[in-house]
């Protein structure tokens, strides 16, 4: 598989531009690859820079992606999918990684993520109402969906969500009133599928559901936010005030939101590590080539010890973290996601550390240069300001220490 993917790949490679592939790859993983990497190539990297600056994206890069076979790769054919023939894990790591090869976690944040964990909720738990519904316009990148859970004293502690769903006197639907902070493409989106409280007088986890909300229902209110890295995000704070949300919006079943939401946490944060590890190589990949080209008192930066040091250790972390990728990755096909919560949580600390050094170095290596939104080291500089949310988003590092100790019963 090493072989085969140097001779499909169209632009010239450093040794490190690619990893370690494992004996996991049939023909139909490869032909997959090329199909989102030639998307990439096309579609994105030549953009993202500009996007970037813009803080957005155009929305018809939705319906592209999906014309190009990419958009609805993971979904069922019966709501408009579109998976290669024999999809696994390993496709949906090829994926994420290959989105990820833009470096641009914000435009891949927003187009192609927000709806991989807003949607699976109503796919796995909403009536045939809310499937006919949103679905398939959502799979066919027609409409776009956010996932809104955070609130401005509930971001990690999805049990301590605020926001309030009163049943009206004719039982007709809810009256949703509440913040949601941090929403990922919240400003794009047409619906949002909101973690609400259902039953104020529950405490904790108990008493919350999920509501479909469209963003145009009266009451609706967004507002954008500034943030260090994934600009083009379309990260929104939301308010509902007295927005009213017809009874056959629930999804699944009252006050059981709360099993829904941690369903969907362990792809999510499977998914955030997979991209993490890939954004920690393009890091290495741009250095590597840097320092070949670049000379400094009188001699290629990488003639210098310290600078091939810096290399080595980067390549390092790469490559551990790639393989503890294809490992877990290897066990969500022949295991349940749903066990996994554990080793998804340490890998996600892995590949975000992984992530955090090689932006670091990166960023020493180039020099000035990664201090630039423009040039050879812009790519670094974007992926050094997208360290954090990496590391917080999905879960922060101290939640997924926690938790992984805490399946180990220690």
């Amino acid at each position: 598989y090493q072989r085969r993917v140097r001779e499909t790949t169209s632009s010239e490679m450093s040794v490190f531009a690619e990893p370690h592939w494992g004996p996991y790859y049939k023909q139909s993983h490869l032909d997959f690859r090329a199909m989102v990497r030639a998307f990439v190539e096309e579609e994105m990297m030549p953009y993202v820079d500009e996007w970037d600056l813009a803080g957005t994206y155009p929305r018809e890069l939705h319906e592209k992606a999906y014309a190009a076979g990419v958009y609805g790769s993971m979904w069922p054919k019966e709501y408009g999918g579109t998976p290669p023939d024999g999809s696994d894990a390993f496709h949906d790591l090829i994926y994420n990684d290959e989105l990820s090869r833009a470096g641009a976690g914000g435009v891949l944040a927003s187009a192609f993520f927000s709806f991989s964990i807003g949607l699976p909720p109503v796919i796995d738990h909403g009536s045939q109402y809310l499937k006919d519904l949103v679905v398939r316009d959502v799979i066919c990148g027609k409409k776009i969906m956010a996932l809104a859970i955070s609130e401005p004293s509930a971001g990690s502690d999805v049990a301590g969500i605020r926001s309030t769903a009163e049943l009206r006197s004719d039982g007709k639907g809810w009256i949703v009133n509440g913040e949601k902070k941090w929403i990922t493409s919240g400003m794009k989106a047409d619906f949002y599928t909101a973690a609400v409280k259902t039953d104020p007088s529950s405490r904790g986890a108990k008493g919350i559901s999920l509501l479909l909300i469209p963003s145009k229902s009266e009451g609706v209110k967004t507002r954008r936010l500034a943030t260090q890295g994934w600009r083009s995000s379309n990260t929104a704070f939301i308010a509902f005030d007295d927005v009213f949300v017809p009874r056959a919006n629930l999804i699944g079943q009252e006050n059981q939101g709360f099993r829904y939401i941690m369903w969907n946490f362990n792809h999510e944060r499977w998914a955030l590590a997979v991209q993490a590890s890939r954004m920690a190589r393009v890091c290495l990949h741009s250095s590597a080539e840097y320092c070949q080209q670049r000379k400094t008192f009188s001699k290629r930066l990488g003639d210098h010890q310290v600078i091939r040091h810096k290399i080595a250790d980067m390549a390092r972390l790469c490559d551990a973290t790639h393989a503890l990728v294809e490992a877990i990755t290897f066990r969500i096909d022949h295991e349940s996601i749903q066990d996994l919560g554990g080793p998804i949580a340490l890998l996600k600390v892995q590949a975000t550390r992984c992530m955090e050094t090689c932006a670091r170095e990166g960023s020493q290596i180039f020099g000035g240069s990664s201090y630039l939104l423009e040039g050879r080291g812009a790519t670094v500089e974007r992926l050094y300001r997208e360290v954090r949310v990496m590391a917080i988003g999905g879960g922060s590092e101290e939640i997924m220490y926690d938790l992984a100790m805490r399946q180990c019963k220690l």
